[in-house]
């Protein structure tokens, strides 16, 4: 516990530090609340754009991941180890884009306890003192604080004014900034109440309860849209390997799916929520889905710009080799016209080379011959010594090395 409180510790001071400073500048929680709800998205925009890379590069690579699992779908190991290779050459982390989208949700929840405690953080009392004050307040008027204890300071702050004295006397040294509470009405809203979802049972039906019930809706609606944002983005980058475009693969994806998955249950849950808790928090959740809303397609025209024009040269590349592949099956094709029996000829150096020579030599002779008869000369035979001793002209030695014509020679009559 000591550690865990210690980390929340990074998120809660700084942070908590900030929504005082921003309600004593506007001295109003709602504005308090939008400015905090803005600065919180920029100080996420260095990680929100590192997960956005990060999701469009695992996106743009689904072409050929399923083509490796279609491929290996019997071989889980070769599987891993193609798909390995593959995020290894385009330079992905197979986990980069849940670490980087698992970051904002580590710092959303200690910045809960920030909005839920705007004792401890707006006005700057100790936990003890702040535990204190409710105690008092939730004493003296049990029955305007719920269940749900962890929204007790939300309830207290706002019922503070109205009861000075009774904190006067419980805390002497309590200070009139304090006593002076927080002002959770903006736009004519309070948002330090819970909204009614069951409005069918509204006492009075005016423009502060349509305004809370509208706030989660309107939070649950700015998620639904900004996934349908990030959806299309992600989908624009899926290319296959040459660096083209693939609609189909991109609807029928595994993240696809997932996405639609997550687009019902994520705003339905943060709806349920909204009508659970103060209207503060889903103010929070609806200023903080307008801002990625903006973000989102900034930083995708940004990183599509990059991954465009690595297709760019992707697709030259191929197109490039389909040249060279056409210009192989033209010349293969010429070959099979001007040979269409497939009968080849032996291409050996070595026999093109003796071919040759005896060419050569066979032309000479039969100049020879010509001039020889010409001018009425017997042409000389060629001397003995140089016939084969094999009597086979292709093949003189064909008998060996030793080869002796006269070895076995008939034995002399004397004999």
């Amino acid at each position: 516990m000591f550690l865990a409180f210690h980390l929340s510790d990074i998120v809660t001071v700084p942070f908590g530090w900030l929504l005082s400073v921003l309600y004593h500048l506007t001295d109003n929680y709602g504005i308090a609340m939008i400015l905090f709800a803005i600065a919180v998205q920029l100080v996420l925009t260095p990680i929100n754009a590192k997960s956005k890379k990060s999701m469009m590069k695992m996106s743009r690579l689904t072409p050929q991941v399923q083509v490796i699992q279609s491929k290996y779908a019997d071989d889980p190991q070769r599987q891993n180890q193609a798909l390995q290779e593959l995020y290894q050459k385009e330079g992905v982390s197979m986990g980069g884009g849940c670490l980087w989208s698992l970051i904002p949700m580590l710092i959303l929840f200690p910045l809960f306890a920030v909005i839920r405690q705007p004792i401890t953080y707006i006005l700057m009392e100790s936990a003890e003192t702040a535990q204190q004050i409710v105690d008092v307040i939730k004493a003296a008027a049990p029955e305007m604080f719920n269940s749900n204890a962890a929204y007790e300071q939300v309830v207290a702050a706002q019922l503070i004014p109205q009861f000075t004295e009774e904190l006067k006397a419980a805390i002497p040294g309590i200070s009139q900034t304090v006593l002076a509470g927080i002002n959770f009405d903006f736009l004519g809203i309070n948002f330090g109440a819970v909204p009614q979802f069951a409005f069918w049972k509204w006492d009075v039906v005016d423009w502060a309860h349509i305004g809370a019930f509208l706030i989660p809706v309107l939070s649950a609606g700015s998620q639904v849209l900004q996934m349908v944002i990030s959806q299309k983005a992600n989908d624009s980058v899926i290319t296959d390997q040459n660096g083209v475009q693939d609609k189909e693969t991109a609807k029928n994806s595994q993240q696809n799916q997932s996405m639609k998955i997550m687009m019902v249950m994520g705003p339905l849950m943060s709806l349920w929520i909204g009508f659970t808790v103060a209207a503060g928090l889903s103010l929070y959740w609806f200023v903080g889905g307008v801002v990625r809303m903006i973000s989102d397609p900034i930083m995708t025209n940004h990183y599509r710009k990059i991954y465009d024009a690595e297709d760019a040269v992707r697709l030259q590349k191929a197109m490039e080799q389909d040249r060279i592949e056409a210009e192989k099956e033209r010349i293969r094709a010429e070959r099979r016209a001007a040979n269409p029996d497939g009968i080849t000829t032996n291409t050996s150096k070595k026999k093109l080379e003796k071919q040759q020579r005896d060419q050569t030599q066979a032309a000479k002779a039969a100049a020879a011959k010509e001039y020889a008869a010409r001018k009425g000369i017997q042409a000389e035979e060629p001397a003995e010594e140089d016939a084969p001793l094999s009597g086979i002209a292709d093949r003189p030695y064909c008998k060996g090395r030793n080869y002796d014509p006269n070895r076995y020679a008939p034995k002399s009559t004397e004999e």
